[in-house]
């Protein structure tokens, strides 16, 4: 009896073993199965499969291709640099494409749907050499979807009215519209003809912009980023109508020159002219590309600019880095691990934390040619663990207070208030008083 309850616990068990083997597979399987109503997919290709896509309407065919070098490229109908996000975002919407429902299962009458003379054709190319048509016809009737078709596939679906406008696109839509070309990072220097100047801006051996002409002289970094961004947004207005078009390089030959910039970087070097209308449009010719194009006043006013606008006025470059000691007058405070010592006296961190701010915060109002008068406060800051040390004179001529840094012929003049904060902050340090609790023990 006993042998014949463990043949029967045996089969029992193997019995629940395979249910729940076959109960795992199922689970797979309808994983992997598509929901009953869930749309057909009409195209599935890998974007990295692409290798020429062509956007054919009735009276104009675009065609994409891939470089070499893995760009996306302008063949037809004019050879054009690309906009590689554009494009991207085009791969994107035919790589995986589906549905929004099922029209017909055999369409044998093509015409009701606009599809026998499609509104829009997408051939796609893959580098196997397999080819796949896209077809797309009329609007649903309800609005907000379109007809489709794949050739070779019986099937007509529609699909969201924005997938058709994602694809139905032209060279001015897809084409790269930057009228500089130049890698940020690797910009070694960069050249700003306006206001009756040529300024040239450089890299130090710190990787920080500096003035290079009409002499040497300290860079607002801020001031020649903006500018470099200006120039990065610099793009041709495709919005405009052919008939403006054609008159650009008139309006841009009668209008007044703003500025000739010219970028260098690991590539070469690029030249943008811009010039301003009686209207107060900008125009712009690049080296780059062929043509004048409409510029936003956004970039044409952030190149007019003269050289003031790009000096550093700040008298400090320590920035926001902490120093490791400050001298004002004769008093020298230097930092030890938390604390700030005068000598063998510690002294009230927040006070001379007040003085360090008066002097980060220092700046020229605006910049002299000259000036003279008698010398009121020096101050010199170490930072950067010992690698940088700027001393900075602060003059009195009248009412008028002037700075020099050493080492450097510029002349700073700035706002007595700002000089008056910084004598009260430097007579404001005190020495260190521990709290009460700590003087009783």
């Amino acid at each position: 009896m006993k042998i014949r309850g463990l043949l029967v616990a045996v089969v029992v068990l193997a019995a629940l073993a395979a249910l729940v083997v076959w109960s795992n597979k199922r689970e797979k399987a309808a994983e992997n199965k598509p929901a009953a109503d869930q749309p057909p997919k009409i195209l599935s290709v890998p974007d990295d499969q692409f290798k020429s896509v062509a956007l054919k309407k009735k009276d104009s065919t675009t065609l994409l291709a891939k470089s070499d070098a893995g760009k996306w490229e302008i063949v037809e109908p004019t050879k054009l640099a690309a906009d590689q996000d554009s494009v991207s975002s085009l791969i994107s919407t035919l790589s995986s494409l589906s549905s929004d429902r099922l029209i017909e299962e055999k369409a044998s009458d093509l015409s009701p749907y606009g599809l026998s003379t499609p509104s829009l054709e997408v051939d796609i190319t893959r580098k196997d050499g397999k080819t796949d048509k896209l077809l797309l016809g009329d609007d649903t009737p309800t609005g907000g979807g379109v007809f489709a078709k794949l050739e070779g596939d019986p099937r007509v679906f529609t699909v969201a009215s924005y997938v058709k406008s994602s694809l139905d696109k032209t060279p001015k839509d897809l084409r790269d519209k930057r009228l500089l070309t130049f890698d940020s990072d690797k910009l070694t220097r960069v050249e700003l003809q306006a206001k009756g100047q040529t300024i040239e801006f450089g890299k130090n051996n710190q990787n920080e912009w500096q003035i290079l002409k009409p002499r040497p002289l300290r860079a607002d970094g801020t001031q020649v980023d903006d500018l470099i961004r200006k120039l990065k947004d610099a793009k041709m207005d495709t919005s405009v109508s052919d008939e403006d078009a054609r008159k650009a390089p008139a309006r841009f030959a009668a209008a007044t020159r703003v500025a000739v910039v010219s970028v260098s970087d690991s590539s070469g070097a690029q030249q943008l002219e811009v010039r301003k209308d009686k209207d107060k449009n900008y125009w712009a010719r690049s080296s780059v590309v062929e043509g004048v194009y409409k510029l936003t006043s956004d970039v044409g006013d952030g190149l007019d600019k003269d050289l003031d606008s790009f000096r550093n006025k700040k008298l400090f470059d320590f920035g926001w880095s902490d120093p490791n000691q400050v001298q004002v007058g004769q008093a020298v405070y230097k930092k030890t691990g938390e604390k700030w010592m005068l000598g063998s006296r510690q002294m009230d961190a927040p006070s001379v934390q007040t003085l360090i701010d008066r002097l980060r915060d220092l700046s020229a109002t605006k910049f002299l040619d000259k000036a003279a008068g008698s010398p009121v406060l020096e101050a010199t800051v170490t930072s950067n663990d010992g690698k940088r040390v700027e001393k900075v004179i602060i003059s009195r001529q009248g009412a008028t207070y002037f700075a020099r840094r050493e080492n450097e012929p510029s002349l700073y003049e700035l706002d007595s208030k700002a000089v008056e904060d910084l004598q009260k902050a430097a007579s404001d340090v005190k020495e260190y008083q521990p709290p009460k609790d700590q003087k009783k023990k």
